[in-house]
């Protein structure tokens, strides 16, 4: 069958379907015409009307942007030029005339020319009919979804097709002909115009490309960075249409944004594929042609993605023969294979949700019968020297089991994953326990009366308001929020704008922190949607079960990790939809957007009346939040403050639920194991790899890149699989304290009762002088401050008891991730073990050990580092000071709040007050040996980041203060500064200087230890300052007036004494600050890899700001991670150092819970702090000396030195890039040599 036959059977079957439609349709498109010629005095100048058989486009000029709406007077531009091609002619440039006679002279041309090219058409016609050509005609989509109607570039047509692009377009039409039905050949001659147009579209765009050295867009990744998060935002919002179920929107959208250029740049494959997979889904493959069509328009390569939709759409159409469906199916095969694609990428790469891989796989073996998917099984090829052992030798590994059945695990996962399909939780408030007063119960009965008469009004405002957008006459490529407000439940949206409501503070929020809350909250719960009806949650639920066969305590040992079995898992059960990835994210402007609309639709909406708490108040309606803008600094910013009404009122009634979204909740079950940069942790909800600041995708991006991380999942997992509970007695005694005025002391918050109260007075008062008006306002000022942040506190400690009190009788976990250091956290943000030391004492191992023979050595060291006491005495010393106080230590056990209250003086008093009650339980048990504590006992570095320097440097007196290097007794370094600088002082003092004479007696470790600890982090001698200036105002005695002199003083004293100490500290951090300030400059952000392979990039960027456009207020974003902007160089370069230094930091952590992992031991972090059982702590400090000499063993400065060089200095050696490439090369030399 020839060429032309293939290009005849294809545009039959998408534009005829029958005779009558053809003729209604051609009707239309000259009434169209008519109404163009009607208002073509509104159009804009700097848009080109291109009329081609009967259809109408627009396109902008280059030389101008936006323009006015059309009900505005016509802005004339008489240098404006514009393309004002010919069907099938390249078009002449020429002068453009604004007259609206220039235009109907051109549409009753175009008419003329319609006329002549209809009767040549209908002669062909006759010809084909005589020589009995066969058309096709295709059943079943709506007209309104047929025209592509896009705008091109006409290109000359004397070029031969390229080979790979003509084999393209071939198997496209093959497939679409192969499924339409023989019919008569009585088309009009309208349709075979349209036939012959595309067709010409079609080979001018493949001439462009053959004539182009250089496609402009033919690679998936060629779109720049300027277009990534308008890509995004179009994706959003056809996965939104798509999902509410308004295919034909989602239609018309991708269409408007492909027919003009300015728009189609922002289009890319994945794009196109959207709605490719909507069309295979349908069967529908005369659809999934046009998009093709529109890809090779859009100077786009199909990808994987494309091929995928197309063949799924073969396995779905039974209309076809097989003989044809055979033809399609090679054809395209073979072109994937042209195009450097196999089969079994289609199944290793491709995201399946519901049947698609099973309609895939079906197509495949129509031609292929024996075919089976080569599936990728991600073995643990090691990249790192650090963990090879770990992977290779596992014949003496111990993979420790949970303390549970396979039974209650699997129940445990039907708990979790209803907690997650609901997407909130409402617990018990700890402030329940309080007695109900009259006046409590009154207030509660009031707001549940006002919330039911909210959810009402907000119900119909919503309603009322999607029936506006669905109607709003904007034009087709403007997004807007109607398919974002379709994606769930009216319903569901009302309850997220009440629980906002009810969770705002007295003090108000920010509008734009506010709404991204809002808009998060809609995202989670549409993705749980989402893997509902992607069907993923049965298929997770089969392969949990099976996964829980690993953990449990009654089956059988593996010698596999957690993610290895998963992976394993998931390959035996491959049918189906694919559990990783698949949602495409938001971008960070769409979130706010929505945010936005759903507070502005509360401000307006929300009523109460005025009278309701004091009934001699005139009755009127009045909003219960207020839109008001405040300072921030000197910027001002939008604000949303309830009403003092609504406020007095849920103080007063003390309600006694909470409500949550569901990841802030500890999970009942173990974690889904990471496997990939998008799966891993909470079973539904989404859940980042990494975390990044809102918008950033930088980090994404490079992770997707990374072949091998491998050890930083199992690390993740390791940690995420530690099983915890309650400390019940403890929290008790917490709860007790903070329902009756908390404690300061105890670093319990007290109510609001127990807030200054804010002075009243009148500024217009005469009385009062103006030294006196200044005065109160700073009075009402600070009363109002201290207020807001009381009540901050109180609230995270509600939050945070009443989460454990509502865990206190289950087993509970904590899924980890990390940040873009690799500096690893739980999930849950309000209660896990990083928190306080109230949160840290209630916590303890689900797991019990026995102490064994050293066990109650190392609870009774554990207590006396708590307290702060003995830091430079050795490990004897501190268990003898321990015996010696054990009199204290059992009072404070038996008696916390009547006794002696020893444990009230500690550091941390509560992880004290636990220890004792530990160490009480233990010494009064028949055997201490075979007590089962469940107690964790951590193990501290000394100054971690000065740790990592001295073994960079090979400083041995730098090491020896931190700890590295064998000594008697431990070396304290903050107590090692403070003398150092007190000899400083005191040589000072000598010579007369007034302030060094001050300041005798009052040089302490608490005064520069938080200067030492963060100089490795960067922080500069104004921030030292401000450190030490902070804790010389504590000091009672230290006369005040001195303290401003002393902290500039202290500050320089501090950095001399480090320097000294430590003498290639400097020497490093000067040459990675330089490194990165030269690296900025050159215009790249600063990039490295840490020893394990994780890659790590610096987002810091110079701001700009963007504008969010509202109906409330244009907010102000400042953007600080945009790629596209230059690299910020004194963020770059100050924050390289410490950063560098956590990266290193958080892989000897990595490395020590994975070997502790497979030594059977129990091992959680808070960063550099290391938890353990009492029984194992010798095993976990073995381990991490061990991996920290393993770590520094390897040559990590001369490792980034090579990447360095690599990355940023090879290619072209321009002056700027030898300069730095000589920099890193000869300091490194002079650090290493």
């Amino acid at each position: 069958m020839s060429h032309h036959l293939f290009v005849c059977l294809f545009y039959r079957n998408i534009f005829a379907a029958s005779k009558h439609k053809s003729k209604k349709r051609a009707l239309e498109q000259f009434q169209l015409l008519d109404v163009l010629e009607a208002r073509i005095q509104q159009l804009q100048c700097d848009v080109v009307l291109d009329v081609q058989h009967a259809k109408v486009q627009f396109m902008k000029a280059p030389s101008h942007g936006r323009g006015t709406s059309s009900g505005k007077g016509h802005r004339s531009t008489p240098q404006e030029k514009t393309d004002m091609p010919k069907s099938g002619q390249t078009g002449d440039k020429g002068s453009f005339k604004s007259q609206p006679r220039r235009w109907i002279e051109k549409l009753t041309q175009e008419k003329k020319n319609k006329l002549k090219k209809q009767q040549r058409l209908q002669q062909k016609m006759q010809i084909c009919v005589k020589e009995k050509l066969p058309t096709t005609s295709s059943k079943g989509t709506k007209s309104s979804l047929m025209s592509t109607g896009t705008t091109h570039k006409t290109i000359s047509t004397g070029v031969k097709k390229s080979r790979g692009h003509s084999k393209l377009s071939d198997e496209i039409r093959a497939a679409v002909s192969s499924t339409a039905t023989t019919a008569t050949a009585t088309g009009t001659a309208e349709e075979l115009a349209e036939v012959e147009e595309l067709e010409k579209r079609l080979n001018q765009q493949v001439s462009h490309w053959t004539l182009s050295s250089k496609p402009e867009r033919m690679q998936e990744g060629s779109v720049g960075n300027a277009c990534q998060d308008i890509s995004l935002s179009i994706c959003s919002y056809l996965e939104a249409c798509i999902f509410a179920g308004d295919i034909e929107r989602a239609h018309h959208f991708l269409l408007s944004q492909h027919r003009v250029m300015s728009r189609r740049k922002h289009l890319n494959t994945g794009v196109y594929n959207i709605m490719m997979r909507v069309w295979a889904k349908k069967g529908t493959l005369n659809q999934i042609g046009r998009m093709f069509i529109l890809l090779e328009e859009a100077g786009l390569k199909p990808n994987l993605g494309s091929y995928f939709a197309a063949l799924e759409c073969m396995g779905r159409n039974p209309n076809c023969s097989p003989k044809t469906v055979r033809f399609c199916i090679s054809r395209c095969l073979s072109q994937m294979e042209e195009d450097g694609l196999s089969v079994d990428d289609l199944f290793n790469q491709c995201v399946f949700r519901q049947d698609e891989r099973d309609m895939l796989l079906k197509a495949i073996r129509i031609v292929k019968p024996e075919y089976q998917p080569s599936l990728n099984m991600h073995t643990s090829q090691f990249s790192s020297l650090l963990v090879q052992d770990f992977y290779t030798e596992r014949a003496d590994h111990t993979y420790p089991k949970l303390d549970f059945t396979q039974e209650d695990l699997q129940e445990r996962f039907k708990r979790q994953l209803s907690v997650e399909q609901a997407c909130t939780i409402t617990i018990d408030s700890v402030e329940a326990a309080k007695p109900v007063t009259e006046n409590m119960a009154k207030m509660r009965e009031l707001l549940a009366e006002q919330r039911i008469q909210w959810q009402k009004i907000l119900l119909q405002a919503l309603r009322e308001s999607k029936m506006i957008l669905a109607k709003s006459n904007t034009r087709d490529y403007r997004l807007n929020l109607y398919p974002y407000l379709c994606l769930l439940e009216d319903k569901e949206y009302v309850d997220i704008m009440i629980q906002s409501v009810a969770n705002l503070p007295p003090s108000g929020e920010s509008l734009k922190i506010l709404a991204r809350d809002l808009g998060n909250r809609v995202f989670t719960k549409y993705c749980v949607r989402q893997k509902h009806q992607n069907q993923t949650v049965e298929k997770l639920g089969s392969i949990y079960n099976a996964y829980t066969d690993l953990l449990a305590k009654d089956t059988k040992e593996y010698d596999v990790l957690p993610r290895e079995q998963w992976w394993k898992l998931e390959m035996e059960q491959s049918s189906g939809p694919t559990l990783q990835g698949g949602e495409t994210s938001w971008p960070y402007i769409v979130t706010l957007e929505l945010g936005t609309y759903m507070v502005d639709m509360m401000v307006k909406n929300l009523k109460i009346n005025s009278d309701i708490l004091n009934p001699a108040y005139d009755r009127k309606l009045i909003p219960i939040l207020y839109h008001m803008y405040t300072f921030r600094s000197t910027r001002q910013i939008g604000f949303i403050k309830p009403h003092p009404i609504l406020t007095q009122m849920q103080q007063e009634a003390m309600e006694t639920k909470l409500t949550f979204d569901s990841y802030v909740m500890p999970m009942l079950c173990p974690p889904v194991p990471w496997t990939s940069v998008k799966f891993g942790a909470y079973l539904l909800t989404p859940t980042k790899l990494m975390r990044t600041v809102d918008g950033a995708t930088q980090h994404e991006e490079l992770l997707e890149k990374c072949q091998n991380l491998h050890a930083i999942y199992d690390s993740l997992n390791q940690l995420g699989n530690c099983a915890w509970k309650i400390n019940k007695p403890l929290l008790d005694i917490i709860i007790s304290i903070f329902n009756d005025r908390g404690s300061d002391k105890l670093d319990i918050p007290p109510p609001l009762s127990e807030a200054p109260k804010i002075p009243h007075f009148n500024p217009q008062d005469p009385t009062y002088t103006a030294s006196e008006k200044a005065h109160m306002k700073r009075q009402v000022i600070n009363a109002k401050k201290k207020c807001s942040e009381m009540h901050s506190l109180r609230m995270d400690a509600l939050y945070k008891l009443s989460i454990a009190n509502h865990m206190r009788d289950e087993i509970f976990w904590f899924p980890h991730n990390m940040d873009f250091r690799g500096r690893t956290y739980p999930c849950p943000p309000y209660f896990n073990h990083l928190g306080s030391d109230v949160t840290r004492a209630i916590l303890m191992f689900a797991e019990g050990k026995l102490l064994g023979p050293k066990g109650l050595d190392w609870l009774k060291i554990h207590l006396v580092n708590l307290t702060g006491l003995k830091k430079r005495s050795s490990l004897q010393g501190r268990l003898e000071y321990a015996n010696t106080i054990m009199e204290d230590i059992l009072d404070s056990a038996d008696n916390p709040l009547n006794g002696r209250k020893w444990w009230m003086n500690a550091d941390e008093p509560w992880q004290a007050l636990a220890c004792c009650m530990e160490i009480a339980n233990a010494v009064r048990s028949p055997d201490p040996t075979q007590f089962i504590s469940y107690f964790p006992v951590h193990q501290d570095g000394s100054c971690n980041g000065l740790q990592h320097y001295a073994a960079l440097g090979r400083d041995v007196i730098g090491a020896t203060s931190v700890n590295l290097m064998p000594c008697d007794v431990p070396q304290d370094v903050y107590s090692g500064v403070a003398q150092q600088v007190e000899e400083l002082r005191a040589r000072d003092a000598e010579s007369g200087l007034k302030i060094a004479q001050v300041l005798e007696g009052f040089i302490s470790r608490k005064v520069v230890k938080q200067t030492v600890m963060t100089v490795v982090y960067g922080v500069t001698r104004y921030g030292g300052r401000l450190q030490i200036e902070k804790r010389l105002k504590e000091i009672d005695e230290f006369p005040k007036e001195f303290v401003w002199d002393a902290s500039h003083y202290l500050v320089r004293q501090v950095f001399n004494a480090l320097k000294e100490m430590f003498t290639g500290t400097r020497e490093i951090q000067d040459w990675l600050t330089e490194s990165a300030r030269l690296i900025s400059k050159s215009g790249h952000t600063v990039e490295w890899v840490t020893p394990l392979g994780l890659p790590i990039i610096q987002p810091y960027h110079r701001t700009r700001n963007q504008v969010l456009k509202s109906t409330m207020q244009h907010i102000n974003l400042k953007i600080s991670h945009d790629t596209k902007e230059r690299p910020d160089t004194v963020k770059q370069k100050n924050a390289f150092p410490p950063n560098f230094i956590h990266s290193l930091d958080s892989t000897h952590m990595m490395l020590t819970s994975l070997y502790c992992y497979s030594s059977g031991l129990t091992f959680v972090s808070v960063h550099d702090c290391f938890w353990t059982h009492a029984l194992t702590v010798d095993t976990m400090n073995k381990v991490c000396r061990e991996q920290f000499v393993a770590l520094h063993s390897q040559p990590i400065l001369q490792e980034l030195s090579n990447f360095l060089l690599q990355k940023y200095c090879t290619g072209e050696m321009w002056n700027y890039k030898g300069i730095l490439g000589f920099f890193i090369h000869q300091n490194i030399e002079v650090i290493f040599f």
